[in-house]
């Protein structure tokens, strides 16, 4: 059977979802419904050293006004100036709900602009000048203490700004639920309001280097950053859960990428 790309992408990401929730434990997928978001954090592999103005006209001018017009308002789109593993464009779009990631998608396959867009996105000139080279998807459900995503002041304020998106893989599932739970117990909450401005926190549901959870931070610069997480580090809040037993060995890796929005980034 010869299934059209656009349809078979739809069909997979949904039926993909579908399995993953199928798999976390029953507290879960009870609560994942309970006006909690889902986030698809993408992540555009780039050739080195390759122009990426192909891709950023198409999620500029195509992607980002059909979310928009599907309702999803506020899309971030970032580079990582410091990347170690080659560059990449970041995608963050953020659903209400599961439903809305299969019904987005299939309204984005009819869109009259992403269609356009393909001509010159979807089909360059030459295989050695793609839009870009790799494409990664995560689907990451919203934890309870930050349930929807908060659009930090520096953004609505259009004022300078950067961000650090977080990873923390854990050995196993069980693990990475319970450092979901130390987030809720305190760190999120600490974590507002030493000024770290959380953007959103995630558990990765689809995608690869599971189990992990995601969460991203925005800062005005560096310093500033690097200020506010002295502060979380010597926090008795903090070093509270760090040092209570049943948060122990929760995290085996942690992957920090500093990251800047471009221009027409909505986050």
């Amino acid at each position: 059977m010869n299934i059209p790309r656009r349809d078979f992408l739809k069909t997979t990401l949904v039926a993909s979802a579908a399995t993953a929730l199928t798999g976390l434990k029953a507290s879960a997928v009870e609560t994942g419904a309970a006006g909690r978001d889902y986030y698809e954090l993408r992540a555009y592999r780039l050739k080195p050293d390759a122009p990426h103005a192909l891709l950023d006209a198409y999620l500029e001018k195509a992607l980002i006004p059909a979310l928009n017009a599907q309702g999803i308002k506020t899309v971030g789109v970032f580079t990582e100036p410091e990347a170690k593993d080659g560059p990449a464009v970041w995608v963050l779009i953020p659903h209400a709900s599961l439903e809305s990631v299969g019904r987005v998608t299939a309204a984005l396959n009819r869109d009259p602009a992403v269609l356009a867009a393909d001509t010159d996105y979807q089909h360059a000139p030459t295989k050695a000048n793609p839009a870009f080279d790799r494409l990664d998807s995560w689907l990451l459900l919203a934890f309870a203490g930050l349930p929807q995503l908060a659009v930090p002041a520096l953004a609505r304020q259009k004022a300078a700004r950067i961000f650090e998106l977080r990873i923390y893989e854990s050995y196993s599932e069980a693990r990475a639920l319970n450092k979901v739970d130390m987030f809720n117990a305190g760190e999120i909450e600490l974590m507002q309001k030493l000024d770290l401005s959380p953007v959103f926190y995630g558990q990765a549901l689809v995608g690869r280097d599971l189990p992990h959870l995601t969460y991203m931070l925005c800062s005005p610069d560096r310093a500033t950053h690097a200020k506010n997480w002295s502060a979380f580090g010597v926090h008795p809040v903090w070093q509270k859960l760090r040092d209570d037993p049943q948060y122990a060995d929760n995290v085996s890796k942690i992957t920090s990428r500093f990251l800047v929005p471009a221009a027409f980034s909505q986050i």
